[in-house]
């Protein structure tokens, strides 16, 4: 059973940082594109960030390119996602998602549908 297990979220002010993990069982992990979600309270979920394991292709949201960056570790089976120079904007809760290829395209990677399994979320707060 193909599980995901996100964790790392918390409480930190304004400019500061976070590392998040999502913990992949499972599968083999060496075919896969991971990616983050956030859903704010009375927002639609939108995609934050993706990596791919085949094309190495990574890909942000234009609202954390700067401050956030997407890897992965195959013997850990564990995708990151390290937050810096947070926002109160950035309050959410996080979710990691996988689609079972290891290629990804830049048009359709935030897009909810592709993604077959999903962590369970893990909630990050930004305090101004």
């Amino acid at each position: 059973e193909v599980q995901l297990q996100a964790s790392g979220g918390g409480l930190v002010q304004a400019g500061g940082f976070l590392r998040l993990s999502c913990a992949a069982s499972g599968f083999p992990f060496d075919d896969y594109a991971i990616a983050w979600f956030r859903q704010a309270p009375w927002k639609e979920r939108e995609g934050v960030s993706c990596i791919s394991s085949n094309d190495r292709n990574i890909y942000y949201a234009d609202s954390v390119k700067g401050r956030f960056t997407i890897s992965s570790n195959n013997a850990k089976s564990t995708a990151y996602l390290q937050m810096n120079g947070l926002k109160p904007e950035d309050t959410a809760v996080y979710y990691c998602a996988l689609d079972r290829g290891g290629y990804m395209d830049g048009s359709v990677w935030n897009s909810t549908w592709l993604y077959d399994y999903w962590g369970q979320g893990t909630q990050v707060t930004v305090s101004s």
